[in-house]
């Protein structure tokens, strides 16, 4: 493991032992146009997989839903133990094969899986040639490898507003407030996907783009957008400035109901494996 990839990793663990399940928490009712989640849209797009191994599971909200399918057989890797030990009180979960483990090392052997599914994860690793030669080697031939991968702003609303007074807040913070670079830039684009894939024998990436819908109150926009890793080592009083800076400047995008609207995109990406 390289010193770039073991610091990017102390730090997903330590911030993912105090926020164990932040990701489902802030996502999970975030919906699209056609009224699914971002969770609910990846776990249709392997619909017709049995043997299924979720890369970077978290707190299991995913592998809950695959569980839905029967006779599946269901795997999930994760670095925190945190997350791990709330996705083993899901009852469906019951049977499913949950380990700590880096996705660089998969504890499968080969041709385990027919799919291979990851929520807002894959573009958080270190080592990525490495963690896309696992994937290969625990997919069968004719696999599928499915991703959510984080977008940007929709425009004009509360997160494009959140992310500029976020920035703003990480610039006056001192250097030991900031996380580590995290994850490979080429596994946010269609074309870095396909660099990295395509030599390992996945087809070309399927790539669309969806905007997720998390209007509501103003307290509830807050909670799910300041769950971002950037304010994992700010010190409170920066949190708190960052805060109300966001609360006064939504004013003028409430609605009169009271609803924020705030929306973002997420990058679905799919590739079979030849």
């Amino acid at each position: 493991m390289t010193t770039t990839t073991a610091s990017q990793e102390a730090f997903l663990q330590a911030f993912h032992a105090e926020h164990p399940a932040v990701t489902t928490e802030a996502l999970g009712s975030g919906r699209a146009p056609d009224g699914r989640s971002s969770y609910e849209i990846l776990c249709d797009r392997v619909g017709d997989s049995r043997r299924v191994l979720d890369l970077g599971c978290g707190d299991g909200l995913l592998l809950e839903l695959l569980a839905r399918g029967d006779g599946r057989q269901l795997a999930g890797v994760d670095l925190s133990e945190r997350c791990l030990a709330l996705a083993r009180q899901r009852p469906a979960l019951a049977g499913a094969r949950l380990e700590a483990a880096r996705a660089q090392a998969l504890p499968f052997s080969d041709d385990s899986f027919d799919a291979c599914v990851s929520h807002m994860a894959l573009m958080l690793m270190g080592e990525i040639e490495q963690v896309v030669a696992e994937i290969a080697r625990v997919l069968s031939p004719g696999g599928t490898l499915a991703c959510v991968l984080g977008g940007g702003a929709v425009g004009g609303e509360a997160y494009e507003l959140f992310i500029g007074l976020l920035r703003g807040t990480i610039r006056a913070a001192p250097a030991s407030q900031r996380i580590p670079s995290l994850g490979d830039s080429r596994t946010r684009s269609r074309e870095g996907l396909d660099e990295l894939l395509g030599p390992a024998g996945f087809t070309a990436v399927d790539w669309e783009t969806v905007p997720i819908d998390l209007s509501g109150p103003v307290d509830q926009v807050w909670a799910a957008l300041s769950g971002v890793y950037d304010i994992g080592p700010l010190d409170g009083a920066a949190v708190e400035r960052l805060r109300t800076a966001f609360f006064a400047e939504v004013r003028d995008l409430t609605t009169p109901e009271g609803l924020v609207p705030c929306a973002f995109t997420v990058h679905l990406a799919t590739a079979r494996l030849r």
